[in-house]
C-alpha cells in the first residue's frame, strides 16, 4: 500500500514523502496513529506541490546567495584599531568587526558566523577572508588593519 507520510517515522522515511509499506503495517500502525495518510491523488498531489514549492525556495536563496557573493568578492574592507608600542592591537580584529563593516559597507546583513579567519587578526595589515554566504558560494575579501 502506498502512503505519504504525515510525520517522520524512524524506519520508513521523513515528513510528506511517498512511500510503499505493506498493508498491514499501514492499516494497524501508520493510518490509526495519524502518521500517514492512503496516498490517492490529491495527497500524491500535495506531495508534488511541497516539493515544487520546496525546489523553488532553494533556488531563490541560492540566487540571493550568489548575488551577494558578487557584491562581496573582491571588496576591500578597512577597519581601524588601537596598538601598543610594539604594533600590536589591543585585542584583535574578530569576525564581529568585519561583518559590521561589511554590512556597513555593502548594505545588506553579513552574519559573523560566515566569516572565515585563517588566525587571530593581531597586527597591522591585509589579510584574505573567505566569506561562506551559501553552501558552496563563497566569496573572498581583503580586509585592511590599520591605525
Amino acid at each position: 500500500m502506498k502512503v505519504v507520510l504525515k510525520q517522520d517515522v524512524k524506519s520508513i522515511g521523513k515528513k510528506d514523502e511517498l512511500h510503499e509499506v505493506s498493508d498491514g503495517y499501514a492499516r494497524n500502525y501508520l493510518l490509526p496513529r495519524g502518521l500517514a495518510v492512503a496516498a490517492d491523488a490529491a495527497a500524491v498531489n500535495e506531495v508534488r506541490t511541497k516539493a515544487a514549492a520546496s525546489e523553488h525556495h532553494a533556488a531563490e536563496e541560492l540566487a540571493n546567495a550568489q548575488a551577494l557573493a558578487k557584491k562581496l568578492n573582491g571588496q576591500i574592507v578597512a577597519i581601524r584599531a588601537k596598538a601598543g608600542q610594539g604594533g600590536r592591537l589591543f585585542g584583535s580584529v574578530t569576525s564581529k568587526d568585519i561583518a559590521a563593516a561589511l554590512t556597513q559597507k555593502v548594505g545588506e546583513p553579513v552574519d559573523k558566523r560566515k566569516i572565515v579567519l585563517d588566525g587571530d587578526i593581531k597586527n597591522f595589515g591585509s589579510y584574505e577572508v573567505e566569506v561562506k554566504v551559501y553552501p558552496k558560494v563563497t566569496a573572498k575579501l581583503t580586509v585592511k588593519v590599520e591605525e
